[in-house]
């Protein structure tokens, strides 16, 4: 890459823009005649009736979360940094509050529930973007495995803040003949003596907009026992008049027939049908779908997105079930393709979601019409915009800049802040491939590798597609950022600032030290009334950060582990407030195939610090990471070993990082706490004593850390340990 040229500041647009109220989700089942929902415990206590989502339990079970209930298809693209409000409508037999998680967060915590209809508005309700299930997508989890009685729940409304745009919005429509008012071309029809489809043409699905899959109809779709042969093949969907209006015509998906696996599985994707889109779609990309449906017969599909050929699977997440009754209904709905969904083409409808092999589904016929996928018209193109986290200039993703160019050499320009002027300085930046649109912008950012050094100019990064991602700067100022799309690299020079301050990489640091946890058994507390069984924290392991993290550092977190007994475990982030601990929000699991077992398990978490507690409210700093160790209410024996705690960056590839944040060696950083009621007690309390001997009059807990007056329970005064009660 040759060296640089001289350019000319460019301004940065600071713009200001009145928020606005923007809708992520709404349905009113009162005036439904279906509901679209996620998982189900168990599908028994849970059903559509009267218009309303209908609850009912006679036994309250062991854990809130034995019963818990997705209430809506998922939000896709939901903003890390957005805090949201839940409207919701219920009722209930019972007053009684119950459990509820929105996207993987602990918020908003508990739903009141009053024996009259009543909407409830839930406020800074936030996204969890560490959670495994919901860091992508999101929804309202209600779970009332607690509760006895009734509830019924017929309304739900999520909205967020945002700056209103600037920029009209235009969408534009990509599917041809999606009122199916058209015959196929000849070469999707072309039939074999005995009048079936005998053309796969996988290569030209864009010029299709609806495909289908018919049991016994396809070519090569069965065997003669009836069970699947190879992959069925699916074709250009039937076109043929509305039953109930001649003059219209739509899609047909004849369901005569039911492929199984075995005696016990019947296969739901037997008879399927997609709507298709011309190409495969990015992450972060917006998509308006809409359509019209019903059945002759009352009936579920379950619904995915697939690659360029239809049946050629890609995620298990598509726009939620669809209900079919006997009546037109009209589905609207607005999908985000996040990383699990990208490169898409379509969504598939799997039309024997209600089948069983001891209660097959009968012959059946599904009909769609007025087939619509629109995305937005976006400026394309490199665009950047920028902030500065002490000063409070707020991104304007509406008139992010557009980069000039290119030089001879395929290079792209721009520049944020304005020299003389220390009011523009910024800090950070975020670089999109689209602009016109938030989440659309938000969506196509790039991230680049290696440490920005500011004053260097051969160091040009390899940088990579991600969504959402925010460039941190050595320095606040005005910085000058050239990219080469040709060879996906980026450098950041600065024109103007504060003072850089660059890290560089040194080895990421093992503790090998084994930590050996003596679990309880757990017991109820003294405040829980007769026959309590404890809580999941009442036995803990604290791996303490060497400094108090920041919202938004990313971070990565490596250990070996076992116990003498299969568990489970909880991790959280913690902090500090005025010298107290502070919950603030899940972290991780290790369960289910991460769980604890007799045998030494390794496991690697990438974790990004939180902005916003449990509660909604904002995060000062994460201090450290705790382990519930009491998920099971027997005693057990937990160890960790080999623990690495460090910034997440690429440098990581070669085993570097630019800062541990534990010690290599030492227990400085850990401490266990044994039994409801007690404190953390680190696994070396001399340190800490020793540290309390300076002749400051200062009072620790037991972990180390200075705390308040206020503070109860085992602390160390003067170099000693005293109860304060």
């Amino acid at each position: 890459m040759k060296k640089l040229f001289t350019l000319v500041a460019l301004l940065t647009c600071f713009l200001g823009a009145k928020a606005e109220t923007v809708v992520d989700f709404e349905k009113d089942y009162s005036t439904a005649d279906s509901w679209a929902h996620g998982w189900l415990s168990e599908e028994d206590h849970i059903k559509f009736e009267d218009g309303a989502i209908h609850f009912h339990s006679d036994e309250a079970k062991p854990n809130f979360y034995d019963y818990q209930y997705q209430l809506h298809p998922g939000i896709q693209g939901l903003d890390n940094d957005a805090s949201y409000t839940i409207t919701i409508r219920i009722k209930g037999s019972v007053a009684q509050e119950i459990h509820a998680s929105f996207s993987g967060s602990n918020t908003p915590g508990m739903i009141p529930v009053t024996t009259d209809w009543v909407d409830v508005v839930l406020e800074n309700c936030v996204n969890n973007p560490n959670d495994q299930y919901f860091k992508n997508s999101g929804c309202l989890l209600i779970q009332p495995g607690d509760y006895v009685g009734d509830i019924w729940i017929s309304y739900i409304k999520i909205t967020h803040e945002e700056k209103a745009p600037t920029r009209p919005v235009e969408w534009l429509e990509k599917l041809t003949n999606g009122d199916a008012e058209t015959a196929w071309p000849d070469w999707a029809l072309e039939k074999n003596d005995e009048g079936i489809n005998i053309n796969w043409r996988g290569d030209r699905t864009g010029e299709i907009c609806a495909w289908s899959l018919q049991m016994g109809t396809n070519v090569g779709d069965t065997g003669a026992d009836g069970t699947l042969d190879g992959r069925a093949r699916p074709f250009p969907a039937n076109i043929v008049a509305d039953p109930a209006d001649a003059s219209n015509h739509v899609f047909m998906v004849d369901a005569s027939q039911i492929a199984k696996i075995d005696d016990d599985n019947s296969i739901q994707w037997s008879n399927q049908f997609w709507i298709q889109s011309p190409q495969g779609w990015k992450e972060g990309t917006k998509v308006k779908l809409h359509f019209r449906y019903k059945a002759e017969i009352a009936a579920k599909a379950q619904t995915q997105i697939h690659k360029q050929q239809p049946s050629d699977y890609l995620h298990y997440v598509g726009i939620g079930d669809v209900n079919f009754t006997t009546e037109w209904q009209d589905f609207d709905t607005t999908l985000q393709f996040d990383a699990s969904q990208a490169t898409g083409w379509s969504v598939a409808f799997n039309l024997c979601a209600d089948s069983k092999v001891d209660a097959p589904q009968p012959a059946n016929k599904f009909y769609f019409d007025d087939l619509s996928w629109q995305v937005m018209k976006l400026d394309e193109g490199l665009f950047v915009a920028s902030s500065n986290t002490t000063t409070g200039i707020e991104y304007d993703y509406d008139n992010a800049i557009q980069f000039e160019g290119p030089t001879d050499d395929g290079v792209y320009w721009a520049t944020v802040g304005t020299e003389g002027k220390q009011d523009t300085w910024v800090n950070q930046l975020m670089i999109s491939t689209e602009r016109g649109e938030n989440a659309a912008f938000k969506g196509a950012t790039i991230k680049p590798s290696g440490t920005i050094k500011g004053n260097d100019e051969d160091n040009w990064q390899d940088y990579t597609a991600t969504a959402q991602y925010k460039i941190d700067l050595p320095a606040a100022g005005v910085w000058q950022i050239f990219i080469s799309p040709e060879t996906n690299q980026i450098l950041f020079m600065m024109a103007e600032g504060e003072e850089l301050v660059v890290k560089e990489p040194v080895e990421i640091v093992t503790n090998d030290q084994e930590i050996v946890i003596e679990a309880t058994e757990r017991q109820p507390t003294s405040d829980e009334e007769e026959g309590g069984t404890g809580n999941t924290w009442d036995n803990q392991f604290f791996l303490y950060s060497n400094r108090n993290l920041a919202p938004g550092e990313e971070t990565v977190l490596e250990f070996e582990y076992k116990a003498t007994t299969q568990a489970k475990s909880t991790a959280a982030f913690q902090g500090i407030v005025a010298g107290n601990p502070d919950y603030i929000t899940g972290a991780f699991n290790l369960d289910n195939d991460d769980a604890f077992d007799t045998e030494w398990k390794s496991v690697k978490k990438e974790l990004t610090m939180p902005a916003k507690k449990w509660d909604g409210t904002a995060v000062d700093a994460v201090t450290y990471i705790t382990f519930d160790l009491a998920c099971m209410k027997e005693a057990n024996t937990y160890t960790f070993k080999n623990i690495k705690w460090y910034m997440k960056g690429d440098e990581n590839a070669e085993g570097k990082t630019l800062e541990n944040l534990i010690n290599a060696t030492g227990a400085e950083n850990f401490a266990i706490k044994i039994g409801a009621g007690t404190d953390p007690v680190p696994m070396g309390i001399e340190a800490v004593v020793d540290k309390a001997k300076t002749g400051s009059t200062a009072t620790y807990n037991l972990a180390g850390q200075r705390i308040s007056k206020e503070y109860k329970g085992i602390v160390i005064k003067d170099g000693k340990k005293v109860v304060v009660k």
